[in-house]
């Protein structure tokens, strides 16, 4: 039976080896993704050096994508070894980039006080501490919804409509074109709005023959479906960002909505997030997520990514094969 899903895994300390390369090459890996949120260029330069090498040897020819980061709201950074966010504690939220503890975290947003409403939720990391404003003046303040505890300097998600960041960043420009040079396959654009976004990447990259994917991951994005999937070489449905700015009782209708568009138009697609997250520790995937994985391709997705599972799993090759056998089945 071939295998028609392509399998797109993310390179980190778990599967950044030569052997470890090859090995996933050799299991069934199509897509290599460089998350560029997470270490210095030259370290990303040289892993594709080291990918080109490792298709060579096993003889298959994979492609390379390009994560750019795109913006990025931080907290100040919390004391050494975190603190305890207690569920129904109130905390007050500011605009700072100095030190955050339990009873008051700064958000490096100077614009932070006028920009938030009652009812917003601020979520912090990879969403499962969750805050709601109680009040805007004179301070800022928030119920701990869902508590848990934070360290260092977590991501806080802000209500992306109201968000005054601009969309690709000077850095993320200054990385397209430095993954360009080094001829990468493609380069997936984060937290895009409109198609203007992706005009701009293309802009910078001149001459390169390479492809641009648009991520999904906003709710400006689900209302500019049309015009990204126009403007773009390719759609990733990155449900983790999108589970935090939607409800996730949404997540799912709005999966289905941006693949059956895609394959209307003819624009390849990706699903991507937590497919086979348990397996990041487990040798076994649960059977929510093996109908998961099956079910996105019953609809017409063109590829699946890995993420945590191939970066910093206990074992990245085993996930590929699991993931390989679902997609062929389905």
């Amino acid at each position: 039976m071939t295998r028609r899903t392509k399998i797109v895994a993310t390179v980190g300390p778990a599967s950044e080896s030569p052997d470890a390369l090859e090995a996933l090459i050799r299991t069934g890996v199509d897509v290599f993704r460089l998350n560029l949120s997470h270490g210095p260029l030259e370290e990303h330069l040289e892993r594709v050096i080291e990918i080109r090498a490792a298709a060579d040897r096993v003889g298959r020819v994979v492609g390379v994508l390009a994560d750019l980061p795109g913006p990025k709201v931080r907290c100040a950074p919390f004391p050494d070894g975190g603190v305890m966010l207690e569920t129904l504690a109130v905390v007050e939220l500011a605009a700072g980039s100095a030190s955050s503890d339990q009873r008051r975290i700064e958000i490096e947003y100077p614009s932070l006080p006028s920009d938030v409403r009652v009812d917003d939720y601020v979520i912090l990391g990879d969403g499962a501490i969750t805050l709601r404003v109680l009040q805007v003046v004179p301070v800022v303040r928030a119920v701990v919804e869902s508590g848990g505890r934070v360290q260092g300097r977590p991501g806080a998600h802000l209500h992306s409509k109201r968000l005054r960041l601009e969309t690709p960043t000077e850095e993320d420009l200054v990385l397209a074109r430095a993954m360009a040079a080094a001829d990468v396959d493609f380069l997936a654009v984060s937290f895009v709005r409109a198609a203007a976004d992706l005009r701009r990447v293309r802009e910078v990259v001149g001459d390169w023959r390479g492809g641009i994917v648009a991520k999904i991951e906003t709710a400006h994005a689900v209302e500019a479906l049309n015009e990204l999937v126009e403007e773009a070489d390719a759609i990733m449905v990155a449900r983790g960002d999108l589970g935090i700015e939607c409800p996730m009782e949404d997540v799912p209708h709005l999966q289905k909505q941006i693949v059956r568009r895609c394959v209307e138009s003819g624009v390849p697609v990706i699903t991507a997030t937590q497919m086979l997250e348990s397996m990041i520790t487990a040798p076994a995937p649960t059977r929510a997520e093996v109908s998961d994985v099956a079910n996105a391709v019953f609809d017409g997705t063109d590829a699946v990514m890995l993420s945590g599972e191939t970066a910093i799993g206990a074992d990245p090759v085993r996930v590929v094969r699991t993931m390989a056998r679902i997609t062929e089945r389905a």
